[in-house]
């Protein structure tokens, strides 16, 4: 916290200056301060130090006035004079010069003022416990080489920035889409915050062919309303996002979360996610996760370290959110945590923290989750990122090279959003996306779906999910795992492959893939790639459950098909150890099946042994697709 002015009021009449005139405009410039008339404070503070440039008084407070403001250069300017007048006169003068100099970059001159501070005799406990914090920050900012600090942001364009203010960009994962927050005139007669004059709406912009961002559009109603909407987290397929609104009928307290879904044409109004997320405290600045199921945000509530920290909460099966968990000091402290990103891999966050080594105000900070979801030690991001102004609401492209975020780099022109290539030491990893359509494949019709795509190497699902109604569906995937892809409609037939997703794509050429379904029909076969077993036995492995839950889901839903299991290996081996195998491969499918409630009179099994390839047995592509499970309609039946 800023210091209050009175641990700056200096008792009696000793001043440093013999000018009545220059008494008489500090006293009126001391009075509008104290009232916040900021700017008539200014005009007569800088009178008293034109009247007197040594006024010691007038420099003080006035350096205080551009710290409350955050004008640091002009704060350095005033609170060097008033050091320079005279160091030890008010102690805590070094303190504020120091946590200036902090501010601006000055690291080496920022050491040396809050050292000199903590050496003296009888300083405030809690100034000198802020002080050590800051010299920490200081010989932390430089151990880094002075030539990181150059490299400069990008302006994501005169199509998007304006002389308004924009922030909280949100990017999708095909990089396509831009999604922010612009401060806009409010409309007439709206007047619910506080007489404010301007309110936020979001705008949406599309990357050309030019190379650049095409020019913001507002997103409209019902999303946009009289009132404010901002801080807001993106899908990744730009499908449905979470914001923050306030101050609505509907809150649960000033501001709260809320969801909204595009069909394509247009978003719907916001829904307010309702408890336990949302509370009579302070929820905003949303993240959520790539497959929809983790969602971070920012809240006061209580069980806090800090004023603001950073809460995550799961969905559950039942479509409900789960009551918010506090990550403790993996990543909260006891200062402020701001504007959690989840990153396109669903593993890594970064955050804004001012509760950490920094190299001024709030910074930039990453950590991932460990297998057994706990959290690694959070990590500075270090310069060109994190410099000595506050770095929050930053949000990286599936690339992982580039990071969008909004700052003011023109006081003419406000809040701006920008861009910047992270050096090649902090990027994460590259997230690859799959594009997919469903289509009717006697038809060429698109076909609205459900997809399931499960991480066949870690062993998770990724998500469980629908298409639009054009049947398309788009998915961020991490490379160097295979991934096991069902795609399931009413009245069609199960689409089951795998795939692996290491090398030979790229954001800019995406693993792109055409699902033609088939109608139940008598005769018609699923190929079931995704059910496996371990080399030379029938027991099912774990990694097999996603797909045989997708079959036994379709024998339910088609209750009256009957259906034969076939079982097929590919060539190595001899042929009978290859025909029992098989055969006993089908017939735990079959078990499976019945086990969980389906007659086993709607099944037979049937192995094939090495008898029915559908690929060369020669390389291993080859022989894993004839390795595999397939369903074949012996009797049609009608659906529920």
């Amino acid at each position: 916290m800023l210091l209050v002015l009175t641990q700056y009021t200096v008792t009696g009449q000793n001043f440093h200056t013999r000018s009545n005139r220059a008494l008489k405009y500090y006293d009126q410039g001391k009075r509008d301060y104290d009232l916040l008339y900021y700017d008539r404070a200014e005009a007569s503070l800088k009178q008293a130090i034109a009247e007197d440039s040594r006024f010691y008084e007038a420099h003080l407070v006035l350096g205080q006035l551009y710290s409350d403001t955050g004008d640091w250069e002009k704060a350095v300017t005033h609170y060097r004079a008033a050091v320079a007048i005279d160091s030890l006169f008010f102690i805590p003068a070094l303190y504020s010069l120091g946590r200036a100099e902090l501010r601006t970059g000055r690291y080496f001159e920022a050491a040396t003022h809050l050292e000199a501070f903590v050496k003296q005799p009888g300083v405030n406990t809690r100034l000198r416990s802020e002080a050590e914090k800051m010299l920490a920050s200081c010989r932390f900012a430089l151990s880094f080489p002075a030539s990181l600090f150059g490299a400069e942001p990008v302006s994501a364009g005169d199509s998007v920035n304006t002389v308004l203010d924009e922030y909280w960009p949100s990017v999708t994962g095909d990089g396509q889409q831009l999604i922010f927050t612009r401060e806009v005139k409010r409309a007439a007669g709206y007047g619910r915050d506080y007489g404010r004059d301007r309110q936020e709406d979001f705008y949406v912009s599309r990357w050309t062919s030019g190379a650049y961002w095409g020019t913001a559009r507002n997103a409209g109603a019902p999303l946009n309303t009289a009132g404010n909407e901002g801080a807001q987290s993106i899908s990744s397929d730009g499908r449905y996002m979470f914001f923050t609104a306030c101050d609505r009928n509907d809150g649960q307290g000033r501001c709260d979360i809320y969801y909204s879904a595009n069909d394509g044409t247009r978003w719907s109004p916001g829904t307010n996610l309702g408890p336990p997320v949302n509370t009579t405290y302070w929820e905003s600045q949303p993240s959520i996760s790539p497959n929809g199921r983790m969602l971070f945000f920012v809240s006061n509530r209580p069980g806090g370290l800090g004023g603001m920290d950073i809460w995550y909460s799961l969905l559950g099966s039942d479509g409900r959110w789960g009551k918010p968990v506090n990550p403790g000091k993996a990543i909260n402290t006891a200062g402020d945590e701001f504007s959690p990103f989840i990153y396109f891999n669903g593993r890594t966050l970064y955050f804004s923290s001012n509760g950490r080594e920094s190299f001024g105000g709030h910074d930039i900070y990453v950590t991932r989750m460990n297998p057994d979801s706990t959290w690694t030690a959070p990590e500075n991001l270090g310069p060109p990122v994190n410099t000595p102004s506050d770095e929050t609401g930053l949000v990286i492209e599936s690339s992982g090279k580039r990071a969008y975020f909004s700052s003011i780099r023109d006081k003419n022109k406000g809040k701006d959003i920008y861009y910047l290539d992270l050096p090649e030491q902090v990027r994460p990893e590259q997230v690859l996306y799959f594009k997919g359509n469903v289509i009717d494949k006697a038809s060429g019709q698109p076909l609205a779906a459900k997809y399931e795509l499960t991480d066949l190497t870690r062993g998770v699902d990724v998500i469980t999910s629908v298409t639009d109604s054009r049947g398309e569906f788009f998915v961020c995937l991490p490379q160097g795992s295979s991934y096991g892809l069902n795609v399931t409609a009413t009245g069609y037939m199960i689409y089951s492959e795998n795939f692996d997703f290491a090398e030979g794509y790229t954001s800019a050429e995406p693993y792109r893939k055409t699902v033609p379904l088939n109608r139940v029909r008598k005769g018609e076969i699923m190929r079931m790639y995704n059910v496996f077993y371990d080399t030379d036995s029938w027991e099912l492995l774990g990694s097999s459950m996603p797909e045989l839950s997708q079959l036994l889901e379709f024998l339910e839903v088609n209750h009256a098909v009957v259906i034969e299991i076939g079982g097929h290996t590919d060539s190595d081996g001899s042929d009978e150890h290859n025909q029992r195998l098989s055969e006993r491969r089908a017939e735990s499918v079959k078990q499976y099946l019945i086990k969980r409630g389906i007659d086993g009179d709607r099944i037979y099994s049937h192995g094939y042994g090495e008898t029915e390839p559908v690929a060369d047995n020669i390389t291993p592509a080859g022989k894993r697709l004839n390795r595999r499970t397939e369903i074949t309609i012996l009797s049609e039946g009608t659906t529920k």
